[in-house]
């Protein structure tokens, strides 16, 4: 916490005059006003510009909603923040145009052809230029983020049938479904999560696979890179609860570099803080969990434990169906996380966390989506410093459609006629450089649609002057949709001609 490296500690920097503001939180207009007017040394400045960062967060308010006929699976900002893409049940990613992040242009659609119920992840190249998304196949597409190519994707076998893929045709018949894709930072490796316990790593240019581990005994739903700058160690996490470690130098022999022990359900997500240090994951255990590299066990270590440790294989619940039974929980004995965040609620689909950015928030946070249609934003000592209520925002803010498939989790309910509004936030994006964050959701009645809701700092502003109003509703391609504006909407649609002027039809 004192470190710096998640942000700036205020109450470790009060010097012997300042005693008297202990406990008062300076706001961050008067924060503003020190900025402009230069005040105090260079030194005071800079702890000024930082604590301004970590003071911004984004509220519930949405800026506005982009709606989508299906649920929305994931969503993410480039690295430079210039780039917007959601990843969607029609097996479709639409991209955007974010360099004035208030102001964003829809720029491309690219499909998936014969997809398997969903696309399950995305992942941007470092340099921007190419897309890499999945579905539970093995193949992933590659599509180029030029507008002015509209020609098909790219697809990569991730089972072609060369080298040490034979391994994995002879145990599971040459087919898996992706879970999770990422990038390595120089662009040149893509790391696939699969189904069956496997991780593949896989050479963009020669189209071939470098290796295919069995590292885990169940499904891999998440993978990543420790370093942005380095295409060496890699994470994995699974259904079967462990959070391994691996160095693509020395996978030949099937052995992680080590292991993360602490979920007893299994993981959803993990990200890297990207400097080979720390990481966080999701678990189905409902906690968020914070590792530091330093502090992994040893393959041999977890070997001996691993078969002392509680199973729960055989009486865990169906978590996209089911509720989590607290007194189901228990501490495991051999945990090597820092810090456990718990309160928001890892159930019905993969929800993913993320650390915030460094220039937009000063590595201030960690935040997850939630099931119940919030995005949970936590101090890193598991305080909670946010919550951004995506149900709330968007509720009843496009009219009930018959021709929409119901999820399957509506109570009572038997159509979308009459289920209620409901929203589960499965993934957030918070902007490098503003202080904005975008919720990818299941979001309708019934949750038989999706939206992404941008959600920026206001200073507790209810609503804003500026036009268009907060609220604005538009379709995918960022088109104002009339449909969305009921009679009794007037206080927050303004109008219809202020609203097209901001977002022009194409």
């Amino acid at each position: 916490m004192n470190s710096g490296d998640f942000g700036y500690n205020e109450a470790q920097t009060v010097t012997s005059n300042e005693q008297y503001n202990i406990g008062k939180k300076k706001k961050l207009a008067m924060r503003i006003l020190d900025r402009e007017l230069a005040i105090g040394s260079p030194a005071k400045q800079k702890i000024n510009r930082l604590s301004m960062a970590q003071g911004m967060i984004p509220a519930s308010n949405a800026d506005m909603i982009i709606h989508y006929n299906q649920p929305v699976y994931s969503g993410q900002f480039s690295d430079d923040g210039n780039f917007f893409f959601s990843v969607n049940k029609d097996y479709r990613v639409r991209m955007y145009d974010t360099s004035n992040p208030y102001k964003w242009r829809y720029y491309k659609t690219v499909d998936y052809p014969g997809g398997q119920w969903t696309l399950t992840d995305a992942s941007l190249s470092p340099d921007n230029k190419y897309l890499a998304y999945t579905s539970i196949r093995s193949q992933v597409c590659l599509a180029p983020t030029d507008p002015n190519d509209t020609g098909d994707p790219y697809i990569l076998d991730l089972a072609a049938d060369t080298g040490t893929a034979r391994g994995y045709r002879q145990r599971f018949g040459g087919s898996f479904g992706i879970w999770s894709i990422r990038y390595s930072g120089d662009g040149r490796h893509l790391v696939a999560g699969t189904t069956g316990g496997s991780v593949v790593v896989y050479d963009i240019e020669s189209r071939t696979p470098l290796h295919r581990i069995f590292g885990h005994d169940e499904d891999v739903n998440a993978v990543c890179f420790a370093d942005k700058s380095s295409p060496h160690v890699l994470y994995s996490g699974s259904d079967d609860t462990i959070l391994k470690v691996w160095d693509t130098r020395s996978m030949g022999d099937s052995r992680a570099a080590g292991a993360f022990v602490g979920h007893i359900e299994g993981l959803t997500y993990i990200d890297s803080k990207g400097d080979g240090r720390y990481l966080i994951s999701n678990g189905k255990d409902q906690s968020m969990k914070l590792w530091d590299l330093r502090m992994v066990m040893p393959t041999g270590d977890f070997e001996s434990i691993r078969h002392r440790r509680r199973a729960t294989r055989e009486n865990r619940f169906d978590y996209r169906w089911g509720e989590y039974d607290e007194d189901d929980w228990y501490a495991d004995p051999h945990d090597n996380s820092l810090v456990t965040f718990r309160g928001h609620r890892v159930l019905r689909t993969l929800i993913r966390c993320h650390f915030s950015p460094p220039a937009s928030t000063n590595s201030r946070y960690v935040y997850s989506g939630s099931e119940d249609g919030k995005v949970f934003i936590y101090n890193m000592d598991a305080t909670l410093a946010g919550v951004v209520d995506v149900c709330e925002a968007t509720k009843a803010s496009r009219p009930r459609s018959r021709h929409f498939e119901m999820m399957g989790w509506n109570d009572d309910d038997d159509d979308v006629m009459n289920a209620r509004w409901r929203t589960c936030v499965r993934d957030a994006s918070w902007h490098p450089n503003a202080p904005m964050i975008v919720a990818s959701a299941w979001n309708g009645y019934g949750m038989s649609t999706g939206t992404c809701t941008v959600h920026s700092w206001n200073d507790g502003a209810e609503d804003d002057e500026a036009e268009p109003g907060m609220g604005l509703r538009v379709d995918q391609k960022l088109n104002i949709d009339p449909d969305f504006y009921r009679d009794q909407d007037r206080p927050a649609r303004r109008s219809l001609r202020t609203l097209r002027a901001y977002v022009p039809e194409e």
